[in-house]
């Protein structure tokens, strides 16, 4: 045991410390060095004053002094020592006592002293003093942005104890978290302020200097690759290079972490030409102060090529050879390429692939193992063997969802394609991370189905899902202009609404939620045209089946509008009332990505001396009575910020064809009493307006005329649309979009209606509805300038978007684009040409806010002219709010 010796003095104010830890991290290390010198010092003492004897005492009494917030008594409480404690002097009650406090890391220059000793009593005191604590932090030589996400980090919060290693643990942090985004001279300087009592300010100035950026980059060694190839191996360290302006998303800032990674990059892409001992023999990184940049030489030895040879599969009783050997894709004589070889077994970049894991996983075998072996090489020739270990089929036992606090499980559970019994499937597994983010009410990132007691002796496993929730209910502010006019829309859409709940009160927070439907209210108009309308949506009919039903009612009124003078004239109104019922079907099994929806529409036209373009019955009424069939297949999992998936759609809508059945020719109408022109006694009018008494010599009606071909509208739509989105590096992501659509009628003697037409240009937002027309986005060009006034009746475009997100956070999702487009708008078939394009090109930035959906900017270059001028278009700017996706 450690002996300390005490020493009594007959003054008080001579008094020997017991002990003394003023560095209570260095007393840990010296204490056993500190008592044996301790105990030589107090024998000599000995000679020259009282000793007190080694022995056993009885603690009379412990005082605590010193600058302390916390009670006296507390403080003794953290020691364990305690009044009538008998303790051995010397001994290690004393230095538990220190190393108790000093474990706390509350206080600091913690001293005991002996104060007397009476008998077989002795008095303690502690002299303690408290560590400070922080009052403020304050940082400098960054954004504000920057900074409260660094306070974040750092956890300098309000009243957290300041030490020594808090201020080298802050300041080191700082630094290695700038120099791993490029600024290698990065300098913290962390001054703390004495403040009020026993509190500091922290001060913490941040130099990150420049970034460190690559000047150079040289290899020696190489003849198989050149040095062109080598860099482009290089993902995340590139050279300076003023001939490459376009280098974006990839600087040239050198970054230790990232260039170690790209020096294995290197030596993969000599593994996937067949240089399989290649290998980085030396690299140099000389760092040039005086332009902040640095220069690396690497040295390779490429040694040489080899060739795959025999490829034997063992342990396979599932699957025979020819379809390992199919999937594997490697034949012998092939060259070797060890990076295709490991991702045709797994591939980590590819969940779902095409690979022998994945073969056996999608089948069952969660316990499975695959390993290739390399068992000969014989000159340039490697013979492997594929060694599987198949194991049990593992079925699911208990699924299981956290995270949904609004989102009701019938409602989660309903979408899982995971259900305890089933055997375990991957593809299921990713496909239902893919259903689960398509719903919109969870943050699709952060979907993640965690794998547990996993046990192959009883062949089972449990799925937890783990999902986030995100706001699904929208307030939509939609502006923009269009049709000669500002066009506004205010809307509300609770997109995970619970009808059943409707006369719950408990349940308003501040709306029912949590079933999955839909229920929306919007209000549209401008200064000449208002929409109002409802719609619900079912997903899940009856909760059986995944059977959409849906229904909306609206009605729309507009007046006479003249687009150049703006002027409204309100005795000539246009009115329409619809309604809508449908029902759609997701399908399962391998069309589980594959939905088929029907619906049925009547539409109610009033007119009411509406003279203008295609309507020529000025006082009169349509009915449309129309079915839609449409077919989309949609797996993009995501509908915020897909990175990957697509989305291809066909539809076709379509009124009864009445000329077939109704016995009116159309074509002989013109040569009918029933629609010639008339005055007000009835008295036919010729086309001077001469009355004349044989209807032969009347003029035609026209508006009479059309009256009875748009009495009952006939007409088919079809449209197509296919729009793929593929990643191209981590989170960059390319949108390729085509789309068409063309209006038709059955009976050409009836011709086209003057309802449902395409107007394409602009922004792309649904200004209005009133006849059915369809808004066509083509950035570039003023809001529907490439097509008619009546709009066309043929459409066709084309997109190529490049995007990349700022942040995906569910409180909002921010990314910027830029895009290629080009498509037109015809008349009528006969003057379609698919290669007469509107072109455009440009860039925006997206900006998605639960609560108020899609906002964005966008600003494009129309590099044609419009429609009857000569001059390109220019520079169009086009500001979104509530746009769908």
């Amino acid at each position: 045991m450690k002996q300390l010796s005490v020493t009594k003095k007959e003054n008080v104010d001579l008094e020997k410390p017991v002990n003394k830890l003023n560095k209570t991290e260095m007393f840990y290390k010296r204490i056993k060095l500190f008592s044996a010198i301790f105990l030589c010092l107090a024998s000599f003492a000995a000679k020259a004053q009282d000793r007190i004897e080694p022995g056993q005492y009885v603690i009379a009494d412990i005082k605590v002094n010193g600058d302390i917030t916390y009670n006296e008594q507390t403080v003794v409480t953290f020691t364990r020592l305690e009044k009538g404690q008998r303790i051995n002097v010397p001994g290690e009650e004393i230095s538990n006592a220190i190393r108790k406090l000093a474990s706390l890391k509350l206080f600091e220059d913690i001293n005991f002293y002996a104060t007397k000793v009476v008998g077989d009593s002795i008095y303690l005191e502690l002299d303690v003093n408290e560590l400070p604590k922080l009052s403020e932090v304050r940082m400098q030589g960054l954004k504000k942005s920057k900074i409260e996400g660094l306070i974040k980090d750092t956890e300098l919060t309000k009243g957290k104890i300041v030490n020594e290693n808090l201020v080298t643990t802050t300041k080191n942090y700082i630094e290695n978290k700038y120099k791993k985004d490029g600024y290698y001279n990065t300098k913290v300087a962390i001054n703390v302020i004495p403040d009020s009592s026993n509190t500091v300010k922290m001060v913490v100035n941040i130099d990150r200097g420049k970034k460190v950026k690559v000047s150079s980059i040289k290899f020696d060694g190489n003849t198989m690759l050149s040095d062109g190839k080598l860099r482009g191996a290089m993902k995340n360290t590139k050279k300076k290079s003023f001939l490459n302006p376009l280098r974006i998303f990839k600087s040239s800032k050198y970054i230790k972490e990232k260039y170690k990674e790209d020096l294995g990059s290197i030596v993969d892409k000599y593994k996937e030409k067949g240089y399989r001992d290649a290998r980085v023999i030396e690299d140099t990184v000389a760092y040039n102060k005086d332009k902040n940049t640095v220069d690396i030489s690497i040295q390779i030895e490429e040694g040489r090529k080899y060739y795959f040879g025999d490829i034997k599969f063992l342990g396979n009783t599932v699957y025979p050879n020819n379809i390992l050997s199919q999937v594997l894709g490697i034949k012998k004589g092939d060259t070797y390429n060890g990076i295709l070889l490991q991702e045709r077994i797994a591939n980590p970049n590819k969940p779902d692939g095409e690979d022998l894991t994945n073969l056996y996983q999608n089948n069952g075998y969660l316990f499975s193992n695959i390993n290739a072996v390399e068992v000969r090489t014989a000159n340039d020739t490697i013979d492997f063997e594929i060694r599987i270990v198949e194991g049990p089929i593992a079925y699911l036992n208990n699924v299981t969802v956290v995270g949904n606090d609004k989102t009701n499980d019938h409602v989660i559970y309903r979408e899982l394609l995971t259900r305890p019994g089933q055997k375990w499937n991957k593809e299921d597994v990713i496909n239902t991370v893919r259903q689960l983010g398509a719903l919109g009410f969870f943050d699709a990132e952060t979907i993640r189905p965690d794998v547990k007691n996993a046990d192959p002796s009883t062949g089972t496993v449990d799925v937890e899902w783990n999902v986030t929730e995100r706001g699904s209910s929208q307030i939509e502010l939609q502006g923009g202009y269009g049709g000669g006019g500002f066009i506004g829309t205010l809307g509300l859409s609770f997109n995970n609404f619970s009808m059943r709940n409707i006369f719950n009160k408990e349940a308003y927070k501040p709306i029912p939620m949590g079933d999955g439907q839909k229920l929306s209210l919007r209000l549209q108009g401008s200064t000449y045209f208002q929409t109002y309308s409802l719609s619900f949506t079912e997903p899940w009919l009856g909760g059986k089946k995944p059977i959409q039903l849906f229904s909306s009612l609206s009605h729309s009124k507009q007046f006479l509008y003249n687009f150049q003078t703006r002027d409204v004239d309100r005795s000539q109104s246009f009115t329409i009332s619809s309604i809508t019922l449908g029902m759609s079907k997701r399908l399962s099994g391998i069309y589980d990505n594959l939905r088929i929806s029907h619906s049925l529409t009547f539409q109610y036209y009033n007119l009411n001396n509406y003279n203008t373009g295609l309507f020529t019955f000025g006082n009169g009424s349509s009915r449309n009575l129309a079915y839609t069939l449409e077919v989309t297949r949609d797996n993009r999992g995501s509908l915020i910020y897909p990175m990957s998936g697509s989305l291809f759609s066909v539809s076709a809508k379509m009124t009864l064809p009445y000329s077939l059945f109704n016995g009116i020719d159309y074509g002989d109408l013109e040569n009918q009493a029933a629609y010639k022109a008339t005055n007000s006694s009835g008295q036919y009018l010729n086309e001077d307006g001469q009355v004349v008494y044989d209807y032969e010599d009347a003029a035609v009606d026209q508006g009479k005329v059309d009256q009875q071909k748009f009495n009952w509208l006939e007409y088919y739509k079809i449209k197509l649309k296919a729009d793929w989105y593929t990643k191209i590096y981590n989170k960059l992501v390319l949108r390729t979009l085509g789309e068409f659509g063309f209006l038709g009628s059955y009976n050409s003697e009836r011709g086209l209606v003057p309802f449902e037409r395409f107007f394409v240009g602009g922004d792309g937002l649904a200004n209005y509805s009133l006849d059915g027309r369809e808004v066509i986005q083509l950035r570039g060009y003023p809001n529907q300038a490439l097509s008619s006034i009546n709009g066309g009746t043929v459409y066709n475009k084309f997109s190529l978007e490049l995007r990349y997100p700022i942040t995906l956070k569910p409180q909002a999702s921010i990314y910027v684009l830029t895009f290629l487009e080009a498509g037109n708008s015809y008349d009528s078939f006969r003057n379609y040409d698919p290669f007469v394009l509107k072109r455009s090109a440009g860039f925006g930035l997206r900006v998605f806010m639960p609560a108020f959906g899609l906002l964005g900017i966008d600003f494009g270059n129309g590099f044609d002219p419009l429609p009857g001028y000569t001059q390109k278009n220019g520079w169009e700017t086009h500001f979104i709010i509530g746009q769908q996706f």
